[in-house]
């Protein structure tokens, strides 16, 4: 039995948060959704450093395990060759639409469809290639660097931006939505919540596209509360941390995770309306978070990003050209001329460290590539100062970077949240962990594709049951 399939990829929510929220009567198409489907926890099968989004979702689409396909940085997605579930339906001759799944691939180099790179991405091209580039152009600016309070956005870039949004489905619900956080902020601190309005922007493309093109199956994938979760724990739950939030921060930020729920539980309900009542709707976390305790006793974790990369590595004394592409938090990539150059240049960075004797920038190795930032999670004393290993000369850590917006309070967990709603509706609570290698061979089930790639793991026998008796009763 085929059926169209949209998965709702909302990156690492908490299955007791959703509990919580759904049981106070903040999450309305969250419950809805949930009972109408095959509810489980998933299992991510990994412990930290390798419970990372950006590893768990390449199991989560190509139901291969990280000990395979070790794919652990952003970006590594794209050269790992094995096909993912939108391979294999687009091999079928069936229509797919990937709207900005993390760490994604394209096996064959081409798709039957469109593809939306998440904004972290720099080794995979958009497709139709060209299409999205006033879309991507924005937003990747606005994310990779928004902690720095001054993204690199040109006005032409708005401009066209605003063009393209017009052309692909930019709804009148989120033009309100924008008008009204931009009025909050001048009320108060706000500016949080501009990261909701992104996902509405997403959202109002996604539609357009999966509106315009019928595909058999679609991705849809968002951070935003990932974030807030990472770093407002602290304020929703205060009294699990000895370091208590300020109180103007608990005011500003205590409801910051509830509503990052609430606004995604409004995608929901217009997902399942976009679905219809004959196409499969999955919601999948592929890992979830928890607070982050074990840093209390000294104060907290904190995240330090660079003020400014070009003095920084010309400090370190890097002298060989590069290319400069930041991703998440305070990481960034630094491309060079060839492997001996970034091995040459990994060295002078990585011997910067402070007076204290630490390193302070991460150096990992990829060939010409090399993978950086501040290493640093502990705030150092205000007069700490940095050295370099090619002068005599020293910098203020607090003049070469600063913390991001808050102390780190939420950290992974390996449970999450897999939710399958088939076109019978039929509602289960599975007693069972599933593992992150049971989606891609059940997402393909839920299509009806045919294909005779192998899986190390066969579809949820659950769902498969379910497919069998709508079929039956068809």
């Amino acid at each position: 039995m085929s059926s169209s399939v949209i998965v709702l990829e909302f990156n690492e929510l908490v299955p007791d948060l959703l509990d919580r929220f759904m049981a106070a009567g903040h999450l309305p198409n969250f419950k809805r959704l949930r009972d109408e489907s095959i509810a489980a926890v998933t299992d991510a099968g990994e412990e930290p450093p390798n419970l990372e989004p950006w590893i768990q979702w390449v199991t989560v689409h190509s139901g291969v395990a990280f000990a395979e396909h070790k794919c652990f940085d952003l970006n590594d997605g794209a050269r790992f060759k094995a096909p993912r579930v939108w391979d294999l339906i687009s091999r079928a001759g069936e229509r797919v639409w990937v709207c900005g799944s993390m760490n994604a691939g394209v096996a064959d180099g081409a798709i039957n469809g469109h593809v939306l790179t998440d904004p972290w991405a720099s080794e995979i091209t958009p497709m139709p290639v060209g299409y999205f580039e006033p879309y991507t152009r924005l937003v990747r600016a606005y994310v990779q660097e928004h902690s720095s309070g001054r993204p690199d956005i040109a006005m032409g870039d708005i401009l066209r931006f605003g063009r393209f949004m017009i052309a692909n489905g930019l709804s009148a619900k989120t033009i309100w939505a924008t008008l009204r956080q931009l009025a909050s902020e001048r009320r108060d601190r706000t500016q949080w919540r501009r990261a909701t309005i992104l996902d509405r922007l997403q959202w109002d493309l996604f539609r357009a596209i999966y509106r315009g093109n019928k595909p058999r199956f679609a991705t849809f994938f968002l951070n935003s509360t990932a974030h807030f979760q990472h770093f407002h724990w602290r304020e929703m739950e205060p009294e699990l941390f000895s370091v208590k939030p300020k109180p103007d921060d608990l005011r500003v930020y205590r409801d910051s995770i509830q509503f990052g729920y609430q606004q995604m539980d409004k995608l929901v309900g217009e997902a399942l309306e976009l679905a219809g009542p004959d196409t499969s709707v999955v919601l999948c976390t592929a890992l979830s978070q928890q607070p982050m305790l074990h840093f209390e006793d000294v104060g907290g974790r904190q995240i330090f990003r660079h003020h400014d990369h070009a003095a920084l590595l010309a400090f370190a004394g890097v002298t060989a050209a590069y290319d400069y592409a930041p991703i998440m938090s305070q990481q960034f990539v630094l491309t060079f001329a060839d492997a001996e150059t970034a091995a040459a240049e990994a060295a002078r960075i990585g011997a910067l460290k402070l007076d204290s004797g630490e390193q302070v920038m991460l150096t990992r190795l990829d060939g010409a590539k090399l993978l950086t930032g501040c290493m640093i999670d502990l705030p150092p004393e205000r007069d700490a100062v940095v050295s370099s290993g090619a002068s005599n000369e020293t910098i203020r850590f607090w003049d070469a970077f600063y913390p991001l917006e808050a102390l780190r309070s939420g950290m992974h967990h390996p449970d999450g949240v897999l939710w399958v709603r088939t076109p019978s509706r039929r509602h289960a609570v599975l007693d069972r962990r599933v593992s992150l290698q049971e989606i891609a061979p059940t997402l393909i089930a839920l299509a009806g594709i045919t294909t005779d790639h192998s899986f190390a793991f066969a579809p949820m026998a659950e769902v498969t049951a379910a497919l069998e008796r709508a079929q039956i009763a068809a």
